[in-house]
């Protein structure tokens, strides 16, 4: 039996939740076009048989917030959030978009990495992790350019393993999956067999609302909004959520309610319907929006984001 945790990290935009999505088989972690979608660290658990020439492995994921400039409280909880992923894990994943040309974000992942991989000449662990490179997005790159980017990262760093996968198409995974396994330490699960994630139901649908709003809003509106459910109400046929969209500015709040309602209620429809689905019985979703200046610098306000704190 093989078991631990394999972190996820890069820059924003690279693929990281639909890998965790893809890995798992559910999804776990909210998925947008917009940068910054994900803002705490979250743990997706696969458990995978025993075959021949493979052993049984828990495999526990742990997706982070894309690598960034902090320029806000919630910026730097977001970079916390990272740093936390990388303290001890048993297999450290960098990934990048391999359909783009490397920037300064993918550097400063690269630079996190080192921090902490074995591979490094400056590991900031006592037991460092292994690092494997992950080139997303290949369906959308030519061979030559994969073979160049493949001998750039090389040159960077000392990976394990340089992997080509593309996570919304699936490919490559079942050979990311044997060599994950083939790296992880002996040892049993640390989970039930049934779970699939850490996170709460409460925490669960506070995201899949927020991913509804960013998914029908523009410009500044997706980064200065948070979600928090005010109450949680679980009968035999039917749960009761009420829950609050804060945003910082009265234009912003105008922009979501939408005309006579209208963008607010299909927020609501949106993420009913997704809730449905994963609590697997009748929702009823009430939604306000409240105006909250300056959360995003309000230390209490963004703690009290954290389910886990």
């Amino acid at each position: 039996m093989k078991s631990g945790f394999v972190s996820i990290v890069g820059r924003p935009n690279v693929g990281k939740s639909t890998l965790l999505n893809a890995l798992v088989g559910e999804k776990l972690a909210i998925v947008t076009p917009k940068p910054q979608t994900t803002r705490t660290r979250i743990q997706g658990i696969l458990n995978v048989k025993a075959q021949k020439g493979r052993d049984a492995a828990q495999i526990i994921f742990v997706d982070t917030p894309g690598v960034h400039r902090p320029d806000s409280r919630l910026n730097r909880k977001m970079l916390q959030e990272i740093h936390e992923a990388l303290q001890s894990p048993d297999l450290i994943l960098l990934m990048v978009d391999a359909s783009e040309q490397p920037g300064s974000g993918d550097q400063q992942a690269l630079e996190m990495v080192k921090q902490y991989s074995g591979y490094g000449a400056t590991a900031a662990q006592s037991k460092p992790a292994p690092a494997f490179l992950l080139l997303n997005k290949i369906d959308k790159v030519h061979k030559e350019k994969l073979l160049a980017l493949m001998e750039h990262y090389s040159k960077l760093h000392d990976f394990q393993e340089i992997i080509p996968i593309s996570a919304g198409r699936r490919q490559g995974l079942d050979i990311l999956l044997e060599r994950i396994i083939a790296a992880l330490p002996q040892g049993p699960p640390y989970f039930p067999e049934d779970q699939l994630t850490d996170q709460p139901e409460r925490f669960m649908a506070a995201e899949i609302i927020r991913e509804k709003v960013l998914r029908k809003t523009e410009r500044e509106v997706p980064h200065s909004v948070a979600v928090m459910i005010d109450s949680f109400e679980e009968k035999e046929k039917l749960t009761r959520i009420a829950a609050t969209i804060y945003c910082e500015r009265a234009g912003q709040k105008g922009i979501l309610i939408g005309k006579r309602g209208e963008r607010l209620k299909e927020i609501g429809t949106a993420a009913r319907l997704e809730l449905e689905r994963l609590l697997g019985r009748k929702v009823f979703l009430e939604l306000f929006v409240k105006v909250t200046p300056g959360w995003r610098e309000s230390a209490s306000f963004v703690e009290e984001l954290d389910w886990r704190r």
